[in-house]
């Protein structure tokens, strides 16, 4: 068949459509974390090495400039720097400390929702759908951008989840308790910020065709998710449901989640509320990517190749290129690793991985 644009092979890849070929080098599990790049350019010898260009990925999506959070934002507030560490609060009101390199992850020291009545003044202030400027993207130019690019059009992005976002108003584990102390907050929280992006989708669908809707959520550890699977049944899949209607009623082709590890628990609810595609598939949490694919066939499935082979040796690599040769024969399949390459990433093993890959998506 003709060669198809970037975006439309991603999307008909993941639905088990027919397509050209497979995508290569799409989505974070290509690309550096930390000292990664760092360590590529000295080992490689290549001062300007840019992966993209270097290994030929594949554009997939555009996403439309909006502010799909607070607005306005928290102004940037320095609390305290020395020789290695700035404190700070950010955009979303929350105060953490950094090491100054911002290589690693950092301590989250206070979020902006303590009680009810912080709720109430946030949601007033900074969260309201119709606040001018929340959309600040030029449509002709965009327009312009995806008749060139052959990309796709996604709206929703990381830190936007229905359970992601509550996290980052209040903490972890603040959160897990208001499920028992003040539900009803954390209702209103789910429903307002679902409002607030279906609202914004809206404006952008009478713009452009709408063909990705990504869901943040990053919910689930080693031990399964955060939430019961009675839990996010109650609390979170009724706002799933109001954007799987908002998907089918504008011609939305995917629907996706991006939540860490172990996310056996949520890929059939979340199936069962709209959601056809899943990433990254931690495999460190006891993610198998050809489980999903025998248990799940018409699950998309984006990455779950273990990063940890890169730090290995040639045969751990090539364990992990026999299971992408098996997931692209099974299709609806993306490679990548299961997250961002981690700073103990050999350039070697890297470069002939992708090499690899690229052969078995090009085949």
């Amino acid at each position: 068949m003709q060669q198809l644009p970037c975006g439309e092979r991603f999307i008909r890849c993941l639905l088990g459509e027919e397509i050209d070929r497979v995508p290569f080098g799409v989505n974070l599990g290509w690309w550096p974390w930390g000292d990664a790049m760092g360590n590529f350019v000295r080992e490689s010898g290549i001062d300007d090495l840019d992966l993209n260009k270097y290994f030929g990925y594949d554009m997939s999506f555009a996403s439309p400039q909006i502010h799909a959070g607070f607005f306005p934002g928290f102004e940037y507030e320095l609390i305290e720097e020395t020789e290695d560490f700035i404190t700070a609060r950010d955009w979303y009101g929350i105060v953490k400390r950094n090491f100054k390199d911002l290589h690693s992850m950092p301590l989250f020291i206070e979020h902006p929702v303590k009680e009810p009545e912080d709720w109430e003044e946030i949601k007033e202030k900074r969260l309201n759908p119709n606040t001018p400027g929340r959309i600040f993207e030029d449509w002709d130019a965009f327009r312009a951008r995806i008749r060139e690019t052959g990309e796709a059009v996604q709206v929703g992005s990381f830190p936007y989840g229905v359970f992601g976002t509550p996290r980052d108003f209040m903490g972890s584990e603040e959160l897990l308790m208001a499920f028992y102390t003040e539900p009803e907050m954390v209702r209103d929280m789910m429903e307002t910020i679902t409002t607030l992006w279906i609202n914004n989708w809206e404006q952008v669908a009478r713009e452009v065709q709408i063909d990705h809707i990504h869901i943040w959520e990053d919910m689930s550890g080693c031990q399964g998710s955060l939430l019961s699977p009675a839990m996010v049944e109650e609390f979170m899949m009724p706002q799933y449901d109001r954007i799987a209607d908002f998907a089918q009623a504008n011609g939305v082709r995917i629907v996706s989640v991006d939540t860490d590890g172990d996310c056996s628990e949520l890929v059939p609810i979340m199936m069962n509320h709209g959601i056809n595609m899943f990433f990254p598939f931690e495999t460190q949490a006891s993610n198998d990517i050809i489980y999903f694919r025998d248990k799940y066939p018409t699950l998309g499935i984006m990455c779950g190749l273990d990063k940890r082979a890169l730090a290995a040796d040639k045969a751990a690599v090539d364990k992990e290129i026999e299971k992408c040769a098996t997931m692209i024969s099974r299709g609806r399949y993306i490679p990548g690793f299961d997250h961002l390459i981690p700073p103990d990433a050999k350039w070697e093993n890297f470069k002939y991985a992708a090499e690899q890959i690229k052969a078995l998506c090009y085949r």
